[in-house]
């Protein structure tokens, strides 16, 4: 089924394009895919990016902050680099250019999540306190990119490199994948306390 990919705010894809047409304002950020890219540059396929949270309550779902809007920057046939923004007090603006493995894995997450047999709303998540990606398929497609919240019937594709123990590019159920990912970020036991 196709995904249904949320409109990123004006602003942002703006600020990715005024970044991509200015070779001065931004030459020391480009990546070395950007500067050696031939043909005309587009901003595309604009994913919301969310950091995890925990749960507010104990066993429950975390929560997702929604930080930043990834778009994929296509020199003619190849994407050849990421164009990030962020929020600020004053709107959306332009973070940095970006190339490297995970790129090329939420090319390969996404046509994987193409292929599932229901409709979601793609979105990355970090979980920095594993230093870890994933593709998240939101189970409504409809959702408002900004406030959605995981559900219990979404889908989680790690992106590689994954964490030790976590297979990439394998699909997870959310609610299957979110007691491994609990228990990773836990602070070990003090010393002399019962595990």
């Amino acid at each position: 089924m196709p995904l249904l990919v949320p409109p990123a705010p004006a602003p942002a894809l703006m600020s990715v394009l005024a970044a991509l047409s200015s070779p001065t304002a931004v030459l020391e950020t480009r990546t070395p895919a950007l500067r050696n890219a031939k043909g005309p540059l587009d901003a595309e396929h604009p994913l919301p990016v969310h950091v995890f949270e925990p749960a507010p309550v104990p066993g429950g779902l975390p929560q997702a902050r929604l930080i930043g809007w990834r778009f994929h920057i296509r020199a003619g046939a190849e994407v050849a680099a990421a164009g990030e923004t962020v929020a600020t007090p004053d709107g959306w603006v332009f973070s940095r250019f970006s190339e490297g493995p995970y790129l090329v894995s939420t090319e390969r997450a996404l046509r994987q999540a193409e292929t599932l047999p229901a409709t979601y709303q793609p979105h990355l998540l970090s979980v920095p306190g594993l230093y870890m990606m994933a593709l998240w398929l939101h189970s409504d497609p409809r959702a408002d990119a900004a406030t959605a919240q995981p559900d219990p019937s979404d889908l989680l594709i790690p992106l590689a490199p994954a964490p030790p123990g976590i297979t990439s590019h394998r699909v997870h159920r959310l609610v299957d994948l979110v007691p491994a990912l609990r228990r990773r970020l836990a602070p070990p036991p003090l010393l002399g306390t019962p595990a």
